[in-house]
């Protein structure tokens, strides 16, 4: 039984809508896939973050037009449901596969704050201390997302914008000290790689959707959803891009590619010194922040969704006194701990990837067969889908000549998956 608020819920106005995407998608991505993104395209490394932009865009428009058709804190699960409604075991299995790929975006992020944590504090090294802050924030975000809404949308605002402002004075810092050399000739290593790298950089604007997680807490939905969802995917992007380029314009592809998950670390010591690498080092953690605080936001509202509609256990509809839903609060930060504190965070981090280019490509789809009922230009959602269908080939052939293992896990995780919420489905319609 969900219990009565004593409190009147603030609603999440656009700048806080704009702090949420923001935050969701500034979290590891930039910190930890521009050196992958060098490797992969050299020179045009800026221009795969531009492509992921695209994509980003694309499938944010048919979240836009089912969020607003159909208001419910569900959004992905939600938008399967309505439009695959005598094939319900899709739109569980949707659901249940987003709420594992943000699991592994929380362990990711928090991973993350750990290590460059620990680099700050001298303990660059040291596993266990790693573990100790991974573990930390995620702790410190349970607690703010149980205090409800407000709470939640006022830390988002001033982790965000303050990462903004350092990122920002990094990026004018770095733009006075680039050297063209370093830039040109622009596609050193061919298309095809800008194509390949901003297929794996995908995981860099992860986040945008969960503002359609919270349509029944935002002020002026109409209106704002769409300026929220576009407004942040165009920020973070030309975050990305121009962070990409002071990174290869200072340092060049060699240091970046060696550097690997600091890469932009790296970028900042010949701009600023050891203060540079501090001050990426503040903005890492203020990233992967407010992207544990943004993830745990809106998953948690998805969750219990979900479990109102018997998608998933009826205890994840309990909300507290502030109403937060606490139990699914819990469930999502303590798979989290489990997955930070076990380690193999490249497979999961690769997992969430592909989770999310698979569930916007659903959601296409269910706008292509909705196209009427959202009012939504059937051109636009045909562009989008082909865009991500081709993404995720790529995505593919790159693991499968580059990393095997790690495709034949992902193909493990996905039966795992999808065994459970087949057998829950199951259960559920026996009784």
């Amino acid at each position: 039984m969900t219990t009565a608020s004593p409190h009147p819920v603030r609603k999440l106005g656009l700048i806080e809508l704009i702090a949420m995407g923001v935050g969701g998608m500034i979290g590891g991505g930039i910190f930890s896939v521009l050196g992958l993104a060098v490797g992969i395209a050299g020179h045009a490394a800026p221009l795969a973050f531009l492509i992921g932009a695209m994509i980003a865009l694309a499938g944010g428009y048919s979240y836009v037009k089912l969020a607003l058709t159909f208001r419910d804190d569900g959004a992905s699960y939600t938008y399967l449901a309505r439009a695959f409604p005598r094939f319900q075991l899709i739109a569980t299995l949707g659901g249940w596969t987003v709420i594992v790929g943000y699991v592994g975006t929380l362990a990711l992020y928090a991973f993350t704050f750990g290590a460059y944590g620990a680099d700050l504090l001298g303990h660059g090294t040291d596993q266990l201390f790693r573990m100790g802050l991974s573990a930390l924030v995620l702790l410190f975000f349970l607690v703010i997302n149980l205090r409800g809404t407000g709470d939640a949308g006022f830390a988002e605002d001033l982790i965000v914008y303050t990462k903004i402002a350092l990122l920002g004075f990094f990026a004018i810092a770095g733009a006075i000290t680039v050297k063209p050399g370093d830039l040109f000739p622009v596609l050193d290593r061919g298309i095809a790689s800008v194509f390949m790298a901003g297929a794996l950089v995908f995981v860099a604007f992860e986040g945008f959707q969960l503002i359609t997680n919270v349509v029944t807490e935002m002020r002026n939905p109409d209106k704002n959803l769409a300026r929220g969802i576009y407004a942040s995917i165009a920020i973070t992007s030309i975050i990305y891009i121009v962070l990409a380029i002071v990174g290869v314009g200072n340092l060049g592809e060699a240091q970046l590619i060696e550097a690997k998950e600091y890469a932009l670390a790296a970028a900042a010591r010949p701009v600023l010194g050891e203060a540079g690498v501090v001050l990426v080092g503040v903005a890492a953690l203020l990233a992967t922040s407010s992207a544990i605080n943004a993830t745990t936001f809106g998953a948690s509202r998805m969750m219990a969704q979900m479990a109102t509609e018997k998608r998933m256990p009826v205890a994840f509809t309990h909300r507290n006194a502030r109403n937060a839903p606490n139990m699914a609060v819990y469930a999502l930060i303590g798979f989290a701990s489990l997955f930070t504190l076990a380690g193999g965070l490249e497979v999961i981090a690769s997992f969430s990837s592909m989770t999310f280019l698979l569930v916007s490509i659903g959601v296409s789809a269910a706008n292509l067969k909705l196209y009427r009922k959202s009012h939504s230009r059937l051109a636009l959602i045909v562009l989008g889908l082909a865009l991500m269908g081709t993404t995720v080939a790529l995505l593919l052939a790159y693991l499968w000549a580059h990393d095997r293992p790690t495709l034949y896990i992902i193909f493990a995780l996905y039966a795992t998956v999808g065994s459970a919420a087949a057998l829950y489905e199951f259960t559920r319609r026996s009784t």
